[in-house]
Formats: structure tokens, sequence, C-alpha cells
């Protein structure tokens, strides 16, 4: 039943259109050569760029890929972390050997940054490795991570790093949307720019009403002042958005996606569950 939900789970894929599938520890859950045939069925790439094959030393998956999007480069890579498996014995690590992200990034992300005008992280190693990799490693633009299920709806920007990632099981999608000039010109959040341009709109509300004394109008002006340099700081940056929607049952379903999903319950009901026993 495993191995056939994991084949629904690779149709269901191939008919959304995925670009990349970044390798994370539950994919592992039935060894490494039942995840090596499942990716030759796939019409997209599964990424690991530090996930190896313990015998030869070499990646079992592509470590990355370059696609061009509306004449924009774009290079895709995939970590994995050791942290998020149990210990060295644990059973989806036979045979495999995670090599040290940080160290796998510093060196990928060198090579697509010459590549490429933007680099992307498919990460699997949870939040807080996410936060450490945007600190200490140059040259990540968009971490899109996973295993933790942060709810991110207000992205933040680290060094020049922007960390996306959303709750787990399907229970939403997320859109960014990246207005793009340049790799060597930062990220900025349009939500944090609105919100300052907010502050600036109340302050100055409150400024025309008549109780407010001369001391707090000259306070405002300087408030006003600092917002105006923090937003004349996000000028000239990659603007961005994030949109994050609850995926309920008015979402329109992919009607060949229904069909295979009905075949499987068909295969594999759900047992009935048992009435509660009476108090």
């Amino acid at each position: 039943m495993v191995a056939a939900k994991a084949n629904l789970i690779l149709d269901s894929f191939n008919l959304m259109g995925y670009d990349a599938l970044g390798i994370g520890d539950d994919d592992l859950s039935l060894g490494k050569e039942f995840l090596i045939e499942l990716s030759k069925k796939a019409r997209f790439p599964f990424l690991s760029a530090n996930l190896l094959n313990t015998e030869t030393g070499k990646p079992i998956f592509q470590p990355y890929l370059i696609k061009e999007i509306l004449g924009v480069k774009v290079g895709i890579f995939s970590l994995l972390s050791p942290d998020t498996f149990a210990g060295p014995q644990d059973p989806r690590l036979k045979g495999l050997t995670v090599q040290n992200p940080v160290e796998t990034a510093q060196r990928v992300a060198r090579e697509l940054n010459s590549n490429a005008d933007l680099v992307i992280l498919l990460s699997h190693q949870g939040y807080p490795k996410d936060v450490e990799m945007a600190q200490t490693v140059p040259g990540i633009h968009l971490i899109f991570g996973g295993h933790t299920g942060m709810h991110l709806a207000n992205p933040p920007v680290i060094k020049e790093t922007v960390i996306l990632q959303t709750t787990m099981k399907g229970m939403y999608a997320a859109r960014m949307d990246l207005a793009f000039i340049g790799k060597e010109n930062g990220f900025a959040n349009i939500a944090m720019k609105r919100s300052l341009e907010n502050n600036i709109s109340n302050l100055r509300l409150r400024e025309s009403g008549k109780e407010v004394s001369q001391a707090e109008k000259d306070r405002n002006q300087r408030i006003i002042g600092d917002i105006e340099r923090s937003i004349k700081q996000l000028e000239g940056k990659n603007q961005f958005s994030n949109t994050i929607l609850p995926l309920g049952m008015d979402v329109q379903e992919i009607p060949d996606i229904v069909k295979i999903v009905e075949a499987f319950k068909s295969k594999f009901p759900e047992p009935e569950k048992s009435a509660s026993p009476k108090p």
C-alpha cells in the first residue's frame, strides 16, 4: 500500500507540472533502491546535492539544475540534513551518506552563481538550519524550506536570503511573486513597505488632530523621517510578495488526479471506524 501511495503521489506531481523535487527523509522510507526506481517515472528531476551512495561516493540523484524562466536563469539545488534522521543506524540511511549541508551549499552556491541569475535551495533541514544557512552561506537567494512546517506568511529576509515555508501535510499552498532586477540587488518584502507607508499615513492623520501638542508633532515628524529613510533603503531591491492559501474543499480538483486517487481508494479502502462504546 505504501509503495502504491508513493506512485500515486508521483503521478499527481507529474500532472501538476513540477519543475523539481528535493529529497526529504521520509522519501527514503522504502529505501534508496525504491526511490531510484520511482525517480525514473518522474517527468522532472529528483534533486539532492549531499545525498551520496556510500559504496561509490557519488550522488544518488542530480545535485542541481539550471532552468531559464522568462529570460532568467534559475539555479535550483537541494539539501537534506542528517539531523532529520533518528541517527546513523536509521534504516532509511542504509547504503547512504549525507554530506555536511553547509559545506555542500558553499560549493554548489558558488558554482551556480557563476552560471545562473537566481539561486534557489530546496531545503529539507528544518527552519533553524535554514536560518543558519542564510547567515553563513552567501549566494543563496531563496530557500524553500521543509521538515518543520513553519507557517511563514511574512517570510524573513536574512542578509540577502529570503526564507519561505508553509505548514506541512498539504494544508496550504503558497505563491511567491517576485519582481526580479538582479541577484546583487537584495530583496524586499512588499508587505513591509506597505506597512511602513501605512504607519506614515496614520501619523500624519494624527497630526491633523486639534488636540495634538507641538512637542508630539515634532516627535511624529522625527518618526516619519526615520520611516521614510527605511522605505528609501528598500528602493532598487528585488521586491516580492507571498500569499498562502488554504487548500479546502473549494479548491478545484484536477480531474486526472481525482481518477487515480479514487482508484487507489478502491484498491485500499480505509478500515471502517468502530462505533464508540456507550458510557
